[in-house]
C-alpha cells in the first residue's frame, strides 16, 4: 500500500507538534473516598480531564513495564520499527522496586499501539516501502493524540505490550492465522499475538460439560473478559425448566445457568482493570422460560429495594431495642418487656416494621452481655454497591429475539 500524509509533515520525523503536560488523575466515590489516583501523568494539553482520567485509570498498563528496554535486531525490519525487550544488564543495576514500572505517559501508549500496528503491517508486507510504513506510524500517532481516532478497549489493553516492552505470558487458548503459512495456529503466549478484538458472538449447545456446551461457554467467556473483550450468545437451544433429561430427570431450566454465567462475568474485571465485563444474553420469544427471563432484572431490582429498605429498618429498630435495654430499671427488670415500657415500645415498633422476632431476641441477649449498640450493614442503591453485587442479572444486557414468523 501507498500511504499519503494528511496530518503530519515529512520533516518532522518521529516527533510531534502536540504539547504534553503533567496532570493528576483522581477519581473519588460520592462519599469522598479515593477510588484511583495517579500523579505526574503526561497527557496532551488539549485533552479534557475526563479523557485523562479514562486513559490513566483504564488503559495505562499498571505493572510490568521495564524501565529500560533495547531493540531486538530483526532481519528485514527497519531499526526504528524493531520490537523491544527488557535490557536485563541495565535493569540489574537498578533496585528491584525500580526495574518495572507503570505506563504514565500517554505518548508511550500511542507509540505502543501505532508501532505494533505498523510492525504487523510490515511483517505482512502491507507497505510498498519503509517510507509508507513511517507515514502510517506517524499519522496514527497524530490521530490518537489529537483524539481524531481511537481503537477499542482490548487494543488499549493488549496491543503492543510484547512489541514495545517484551511482555509475555502463558498461552490462554487463543489462535491466529500465520502470515507465512496461512494456517490457523495456536498462540504460544498471551501477548505476541494478543486478543485485540472487541466483540464476539458465541454459540452454546444444550449440553452441560462437553465442548460447546454450557460450562464450556463460561470458560470461553472468561478468556474474552480477561483481555477486555465482550461476548454475546443466544441461549434458546437450552431446554426450559422441567423439561425431560436423557437420564430421566428434569432440567433445572435456563435461568439457573444464566445466573452462573452472570456471577462469572461479575467476578472478572474486563482487561484486568475496573471496567465491567461486557456480556449480552439473547433469547427467542418462544422459549419456555421467556416470561421468567423478561422479569429477571425486575425481580432482582425488587430484591435490591428490599435489601436497602430492610437493612435501614433493621439498623434503626434493633439499635432502638438495645438502647431501650439500657434503662434506669433494676438490672433484672431492664430486659423485661412487661416492666420496661421503653423496651416494650421499641419491640412493638420493630414488629410493626416486620423485624424478625429472632433478631429482636438476639439483640436483647447482646444487651444482657453489655452491648450498647449493634453494627448492622446498611446498603444503598448505587449500582456498584454490595446490594447489587448480592443479586443476579446485573452483568448482562438482555435481549429478546422475535422470529420471522411473528413479524
Amino acid at each position: 500500500m501507498k500511504i499519503k500524509r494528511f496530518f503530519t509533515e515529512s520533516n518532522k520525523g518521529q516527533t510531534s507538534s502536540v504539547s504534553y503536560e503533567k496532570r493528576i488523575s483522581e477519581i473519588k466515590n460520592p462519599d469522598g473516598s479515593t477510588v484511583f489516583k495517579m500523579e505526574d501523568i503526561l497527557i496532551p494539553s488539549t485533552w479534557s480531564q475526563v479523557a485523562a482520567d479514562v486513559i490513566a485509570q483504564k488503559y495505562f498498563r499498571k505493572a510490568g513495564i521495564p524501565k529500560i528496554t533495547k531493540r531486538i535486531a530483526e532481519e528485514g525490519v527497519p531499526e526504528w520499527l524493531q520490537a523491544s525487550e527488557p535490557d536485563t544488564e541495565k535493569l540489574a543495576k537498578l533496585s528491584e522496586q525500580e526495574r518495572f514500572i507503570s505506563e504514565k505517559d500517554a505518548k508511550q501508549v500511542f507509540k505502543r499501539l501505532a508501532g505494533c500496528w505498523t510492525y504487523w503491517g510490515w511483517k505482512a508486507k502491507y507497505f510498498d516501502s519503509e517510507e509508507d510504513a513511517l507515514i502510517f506510524y506517524e499519522e496514527m500517532i497524530h490521530m490518537l493524540e489529537n483524539q481524531m481516532a481511537a481503537p477499542n478497549s482490548p487494543q488499549w489493553f493488549n496491543t503492543g505490550l510484547h512489541w514495545a516492552y517484551g511482555i509475555t505470558g502463558p498461552s490462554q487458548g487463543h489462535f491466529y492465522v500465520d502470515n507465512k503459512t496461512g494456517k490457523l495456529t495456536k498462540s504460544e503466549d498471551a501477548y505476541t499475538h494478543p486478543q485485540p478484538h472487541a466483540c464476539f458472538i458465541q454459540s452454546v449447545n444444550d449440553d452441560l460439560v462437553n465442548e460447546g456446551g454450557i460450562m464450556d461457554l463460561w470458560v470461553r467467556e472468561a478468556r474474552l473478559f480477561k483481555y477486555g473483550s465482550g461476548t454475546g450468545s443466544n441461549f434458546s437451544d437450552i431446554r426450559g425448566e422441567g423439561e425431560k433429561l436423557s437420564g430421566g430427570g428434569k432440567s433445572s431450566g435456563l435461568m439457573s445457568f444464566l445466573r452462573i454465567g452472570d456471577r462469572s462475568a461479575g467476578a472478572i474485571k474486563s482487561g484486568g482493570t475496573t471496567r465491567r465485563a461486557a456480556k449480552m444474553v439473547c433469547l427467542d420469544l418462544d422459549h419456555p422460560d421467556i416470561l421468567e427471563f423478561i422479569n429477571w432484572k425486575v425481580v432482582e431490582e425488587q430484591k435490591v429495594a428490599s435489601l436497602v429498605a430492610g437493612s435501614k429498618a433493621l439498623n434503626t429498630h434493633l439499635n432502638a431495642v438495645i438502647k431501650a435495654c439500657d434503662d434506669e430499671h433494676p438490672e433484672n427488670d431492664r430486659f423485661n418487656k412487661k416492666l420496661n415500657m421503653k423496651l416494650q415500645k421499641a419491640i412493638i415498633d420493630a414488629r410493626k416494621a416486620f423485624i424478625p422476632n429472632n433478631y429482636i431476641d438476639r439483640v436483647i441477649h447482646l444487651a444482657k452481655l453489655g452491648f450498647k449498640s449493634i453494627e448492622f450493614p446498611v446498603y444503598d442503591v448505587d449500582w456498584n454497591s454490595e446490594a447489587y453485587a448480592t443479586v443476579a442479572g446485573q452483568n448482562s444486557n438482555n435481549s429478546i429475539r422475535i422470529n420471522n414468523d411473528f413479524m
